[in-house]
C-alpha cells in the first residue's frame, strides 16, 4: 500500500474547488466551459482541478465535437466510498470495545 499516492481520492478532494468540481459533476456531466460558469475561477483552472481528480480515478472524460465532458467515475468513487466505509466500521469497532470495556471495569 502506498502511503502517500499523489492520485489518492481523499488527497485529491482535500481541496475545496475540486469538492466543488465533484459536487457539479453528482448532479450530471459537464464541459470545463460549465464548470467554470459555476465556479469563481478560470476556464484553464478548472482544467488542472480535473486533471487532478482525473488521476484519482474520480473523473473521467469523453470528446464531444470540440468539447471534452466531464462525469464521476463510478469505480473511483465507489472505492473512494469504500475507503470511508472503512474508516468508519474501524471506528464504530474501536467505540464499541471502549464502551464494552467500560462495562466491564463498572459493572
Amino acid at each position: 500500500m502506498d502511503t502517500y499516492r499523489s492520485d489518492d481520492g481523499l488527497d485529491a478532494l482535500g481541496d475545496r474547488t475540486r469538492r466543488a468540481i465533484v459536487t457539479l459533476l453528482a448532479e450530471g456531466p459537464l464541459a470545463v466551459g460549465e464548470l467554470a460558469d459555476e465556479l469563481p475561477i478560470s476556464r484553464p483552472a478548472v482544467s488542472q482541478h480535473l486533471k487532478v481528480l482525473k488521476q484519482a480515478g474520480l473523473v473521467t472524460d469523453q470528446v464531444a465535437g470540440t468539447r471534452r465532458i466531464y462525469r464521476l467515475d463510478p469505480a473511483g468513487v465507489g472505492a473512494l466510498r469504500d475507503q470511508l466505509d472503512t474508516f468508519w466500521y474501524r471506528a464504530l469497532a474501536a467505540f464499541e470495545d471502549v464502551i464494552e470495556q467500560s462495562k466491564k471495569e463498572n459493572p
